[in-house]
């Protein structure tokens, strides 16, 4: 049965589809296919990337099995937009097929929207930009709170909050998450940062985990602003090793070199743990 097909996706999506669109899947001739040049991607689908790997690999499983899984559209004029299938409909394409199965759906912009928006979470599809503009989109456009799409799509209202945050980051850091170089932990600490754009290049540059990120932020805020003379006259080379020493223990850590190149290094610690990570990475060099 083709209901099979949304059982993985909870309760949110049958609430979402309502009786009439289960209905609707439930009564389709599911055997009809349609030409592949008819169909093409609903315009407010959240998903912008697609993984050319994974999409090779569906098209050989296509070849060797035909599309399992009809994809779901609704006509508009003399074509079809994809609700949900557009991975299958690429996959397709790519196969070399000619005709597709689908589900034919009457559904109007907002019902398309949030199911292709639920399915595509639901299946961990999107990344944090995607699923950001996602509920930008729904708010923008269907007047959605940010409580009523967490009650729709099963996440905590500060999720939505914090996800939508991304949204107002520079476009250059939106990138390098829409590229995979930065997650989501790693941006909701450069909102409202003064040079984030610079902190994500290094946070990029040097791999850092997200701790290691919030680390360096903070560093910036609370340590970056400290102009003592200390700092202004230590060389350039010493300062490069501290802050390479800090973003590694995550702690405030202070080079004292010394004319003859004698001297000392000091970890500044505010509790055990503090402590006990110290002691664990000293001894991960020995």
């Amino acid at each position: 049965m083709i209901t099979n097909k949304f059982k993985g996706l909870g309760k949110g999506l049958s609430a979402l589809m309502g009786e009439n669109v289960q209905a609707q899947i439930q009564n389709s001739n599911v055997s009809e296919k349609v030409p592949i040049h008819l169909l093409y991607p609903n315009p407010d689908q959240p998903r912008k990337s697609f993984d050319i790997k994974l999409l090779n690999e569906l098209s050989d499983s296509i070849k060797q099995q035909g599309i399992i899984q009809p994809i779901l559209v609704r006509k508009k004029n003399d074509k079809f937009e994809i609700v949900a299938g557009e991975r299958r409909w690429r996959a397709a394409q790519i196969a070399k097929i000619h005709e597709v199965p689908v589900v034919i759906l009457d559904i109007d912009d907002k019902k398309s929207l949030e199911f292709a928006l639920l399915e595509n979470i639901q299946r961990s599809d999107l990344n944090a930009i995607e699923e950001a503009l996602g509920y930008e989109n729904l708010i923008n456009k269907f007047n959605y709170s940010q409580e009523t799409l967490a009650q729709i799509l099963g996440k905590s209202r500060s999720h939505i909050t914090n996800t939508l945050r991304l949204v107002g980051l520079p476009q250059e850091i939106k990138d390098m998450i829409f590229n995979g170089l930065l997650t989501a932990g790693h941006a909701r600490c450069l909102i409202n940062i003064p040079d984030n754009i610079k902190l994500a290049k290094i946070i990029v540059n040097k791999n850092l985990s997200v701790r290691q990120a919030e680390f360096l932020v903070k560093k910036e805020q609370v340590f970056g602003k400290q102009k003592n003379s200390q700092t202004i006259n230590k060389d350039s080379n010493i300062r490069s090793l501290e802050s390479d020493l800090e973003l590694l223990m995550g702690i405030k850590v202070n080079i004292n070199n010394k004319k003859n190149n004698t001297g000392d290094i000091k970890f500044v610690y505010k509790n055990l743990d503090q402590l006990t990570k110290i002691i664990k990475t000293l001894k991960n060099f020995f």
